[in-house]
């Protein structure tokens, strides 16, 4: 099945489950950007539709109903997923509706949902960097079973551990992390700088490793 047969598709199951202003809303709201970030960033990176919500009903703050672009719903995912265009949510944008996104942002936190924003631009010019920050969130999510997948899912925190300190890692602080001992942790490492995911850095002799430095466009291949 290709993109413009699962879209369509996907769009006539959630037409027929809604009724009255929610079925209008998904009519008149689902438009051009929304189905650009449908084929350009979902579509590439989930090959299929399940559990995302289009045009989905939340309550804000003050009681009153919003509908959020998307929202993707499992068991242990409560994510919601907005595209916003520099038009209407900067230059158009009074203080006024400008709180009151803020607010709903941080309620809908509060309710248990994640929220995250896509620019327009990113979609349609730069859909690479869109699929690769949002395979990042999702990962977090996945449940991974077998050996191999488990350790990938700690090559992933490596990376994320490096962003979060914002300067290059040392074994100590993988091995505090993950819960490992040192061996594993240098042997982790020289993987990953294999992998073009880190490089490695030496001491003031220039004879041992004592960093590994993270690789921007190498972490792509592990996210």
């Amino acid at each position: 099945m290709d993109f413009e047969e699962a879209h369509a598709s996907f769009i006539r199951y959630h037409l027929m489950k809604r009724k009255g202003e929610r079925k209008g809303r998904l009519e008149r709201g689902h438009k051009t950007a929304e189905k650009l970030f449908c084929r350009n960033v979902w579509w590439p990176l989930r090959r299929n539709f399940q559990d995302l919500h289009p045009e989905f009903e939340v309550i804000d703050w003050r009681g009153l109903s919003y509908f959020c672009d998307f929202a993707w719903l499992t068991p242990s995912v409560k994510l919601i997923i907005e595209i916003k265009g520099f038009g209407p949510h900067v230059k158009e944008m009074d203080r006024q509706k400008y709180c009151n996104e803020l607010n709903r942002e941080t309620f809908l936190t509060a309710m248990g949902f994640q929220v995250i924003s896509f620019a327009y631009d990113d979609i349609a010019e730069r859909p690479e960097l869109c699929i690769t920050l949002l395979r990042m969130v999702i990962s977090r999510y996945q449940t991974e079973a077998s050996p191999a997948r488990l350790n990938k899912v700690a090559e992933r925190e490596m990376i994320r551990l490096a962003i979060m300190l914002a300067r290059p890692l040392r074994p100590v602080d993988v091995e505090t992390h993950l819960g490992i001992n040192h061996r594993t942790a240098v042997r982790m490492l020289q993987s990953l700088c294999k992998k073009g995911v880190f490089t490695p850095v030496t001491g003031a002799s220039g004879k041992h490793v004592v960093r590994y430095e993270l690789q921007w466009k190498g972490m792509h291949t592990l996210l």
